[in-house]
């Protein structure tokens, strides 16, 4: 384990480094497109416009989370606190108040971290990261408060708890005692933990954080670089049991989303690291995606890679709005010749979900942004639909082409 002063001499050369980078981000010539900016400046404003009429339909469910939204039944369809969800309206308001300065957008986010806040405590589930750090990890980052630093360090103890040195990965879902499930989606959690040794010192954040970034290289990837959904431990000797899908096509197939959480999580990974084994893992999942004959020429990918009925099966929205989110980071690390088709990548993701096929038109959808996402297909659960996670990756990602400039 590392000392404190290990630890916070190698984030010191962590910064340096990122110095570097910045400074050598020049070359690769970044232009965001004005016109694609101007498109995403109205997208705020409009987006801020459907949050209200998200607001006003949440209005009968003062203490629960939007989830996403029926259509044919005209219903917003509501979660408690502890759906792995929550944070992602809140997040996303805060994401919009930051471009908009809308002080309605900022009062719902306060009232429903309120509302969130209990879950800090939570020791059943692997998504506190989703949950805490896309929310009150955002309100921090917006106005510094104490009480959101205590929030945010004991919803990491709160994540640690689940972690198993024996596997040396953080439990997913809860199984059977000899059972150990470990889902690639668990990536993106671990950006609390390195935020949580940042704001204690406390090294075993980032050891549990790193431990599972490697042994999830190590088990979740095949030689293509695609991505299992699912990994059962042996809880008892970390022996992998199988690998297998819940939310994509089959075990063997490359589940769209879950490809996002892996680019996303080891870009996050290479951020807060500077480990080069980190980026080359992020460049192979980036470069497996975008050079996948079944990516579409628009680039929101079908909802999985191997979908038996492409070119006729569902878009996924939330996967597009995550892989866009993630490459605008991505590319700022990379070589010349990556770094511009990561870019431009992007920037086609962007243009698409700006579209009307997918952003919704003013008023509809619920209040929700994006139409067409695809939750859980297998089950039949969320399929076609806006998704709270889709809105706030997208969010996301237009900030950060934006702030290109």
């Amino acid at each position: 384990m590392l000392k404190k002063s290990t630890y916070l001499n190698a984030f010191a050369g962590c910064i340096l480094l990122l110095a570097s980078a910045c400074s050598g981000q020049k070359s690769n010539s970044f232009k965001p497109e004005s016109s694609l900016v101007a498109t995403i400046d109205k997208n705020f404003t409009e987006s801020a416009a459907q949050y209200k009429v998200l607001m006003k339909n949440l209005t009968p469910y003062p203490d629960q989370f939007p989830k996403n939204y029926n259509a044919k039944a005209n219903k917003l369809v509501t979660s408690g606190s502890d759906w792995w969800c929550s944070g992602f309206y809140p997040g996303t308001l805060l994401y919009l108040y930051e471009q908009t300065k809308d002080q309605a957008l900022y009062q719902e986010a306060e009232r429903m971290l309120q509302v969130l806040e209990k879950e800090k405590n939570n020791t059943s589930t692997h998504d506190l990261g989703f949950m805490m750090f896309c929310s009150f990890g955002n309100a921090n980052r917006l106005a510094p408060k104490p009480a959101y630093k205590d929030i945010l360090v004991t919803s990491a103890k709160s994540l640690s708890t689940r972690f198993n040195p024996k596997v040396g990965a953080i439990k997913s879902w809860d199984s059977k005692p000899s059972n150990f499930i470990v889902i690639i989606d668990n990536m993106m959690n671990l950006e609390l933990l390195f935020w949580a040794t940042k704001v204690t010192g406390d090294s075993s954040f980032y050891n549990i954080a790193v431990t599972h970034a490697n042994t999830t290289i190590k088990n979740h990837f095949r030689p293509d670089y695609s991505s299992y959904h699912v990994i059962n431990y042996n809880a008892e000797t970390g022996a992998v049991q199988e690998r297998k899908t819940a939310q994509g096509y089959a075990d063997a197939s490359a589940w769209a989303r879950g490809q996002a959480w892996g680019l996303y999580g080891y870009t996050v990974m290479y951020r807060e690291t500077r480990d080069k084994k980190y980026l080359e893992q992020a460049q192979h999942i980036a470069d497996f995606m975008l050079n996948h004959p079944n990516m579409p020429a628009d680039l929101i990918p079908y909802w999985d890679f191997n979908a038996p009925n492409i070119p006729s099966a569902l878009r996924d929205a939330s996967a597009g709005a995550i892989t866009a989110a993630a490459l605008l980071e991505l590319c700022r690390y990379t070589d010349k010749e990556k770094s511009k088709k990561y870019f431009t990548s992007a920037e086609t993701m962007l243009k698409t979900l700006s579209s009307a096929t997918y952003k919704a038109a003013p008023g509809t959808n619920g209040g929700f942004i994006l139409e067409h996402g695809v939750g859980h297909l297998p089950q039949n659960s969320e399929v076609d639909v806006p998704l709270t996670y889709g809105d706030y990756y997208f969010v996301e990602a237009m900030i950060r082409y934006k702030n290109m400039r």
